[in-house]
């Protein structure tokens, strides 16, 4: 069950470490570590991705991670989740987060979604804050802001029911039909595709609802009606 549990990674950002979101959690930690330390050498001074799926993870839960990678010569530098407590938690921590977005499954737990059964994509409703990272597969809604030193990458649209700060790349597998739509739209960068636009300084900019999307190879914005 060992290898199941517990899966390992190497990377140019250093070691990916998953664990399985449905094994208990005293099972999976215990395999962690056991893991670990059968390589302990090997590991030292290692950088660890730790993508977790949906497993919701409180706080101590993850730090108690920390700690241990700690004692071993191991730094947690960045959580995957697909569950906003596990995100919480690890940015409680001060540890870089990274949501991810679940494939959508029919009732029998099989994978489903066509361009005629809709596009697959996520919702948030909260500001991102600096530090965090979001990415999907499929279309982006934060209910919220995006504060500077906040990123979304999306393959599909990315809209913004409030203030667009940070840094967005939409159409992120080359898809030059997608739109950035936000209610406030000042960008620290803006992606379309391959295009990139950075809104210029303007003290006298007022706020308003605007669309960003791709017109004769570059990236147009205007009054999103």
């Amino acid at each position: 069950m060992r290898d199941q549990t517990v899966t390992f990674k190497g990377g140019k950002d250093g070691l990916q470490v998953t664990l399985d979101a449905h094994v208990d959690w005293p099972l999976v930690a215990a395999a962690l570590t056991e893991r670990l330390d059968e390589q302990r050498s090997f590991f030292s001074g290692a950088r660890v991705t730790l993508d977790v799926g949906a497993r919701p993870m409180r706080k101590d839960e993850l730090g108690s991670v920390k700690a241990m990678l700690e004692r071993r010569e191991m730094s947690l530098w960045m959580v995957m989740s697909e569950s906003q407590t596990t995100i919480d938690s690890a940015t409680a921590l001060d540890l870089r987060a990274d949501l991810i977005s679940p494939a959508p499954t029919d009732a029998e737990g099989l994978p489903v979604g066509t361009e005629d059964e809709g596009t697959q994509g996520i919702m948030v409703r909260r500001t991102l804050r600096s530090g965090r990272t979001l990415r999907s597969q499929g279309h982006v809604v934060v209910y919220g802001d995006v504060n500077p030193g906040a990123e979304i990458i999306a393959v599909g649209d990315i809209i913004i029911w409030g203030r667009l700060r940070g840094n967005v790349h939409a159409g992120a597998d080359g898809d030059d039909s997608a739109v950035v739509c936000a209610l406030d739209m000042r960008p620290t960068q803006l992606r379309i595709s391959g295009y990139i636009s950075i809104a210029p300084p303007d003290k006298r900019h007022k706020p308003k609802p605007e669309v960003a999307f791709i017109r004769n190879r570059q990236i147009i914005v205007e009054a999103w009606r």
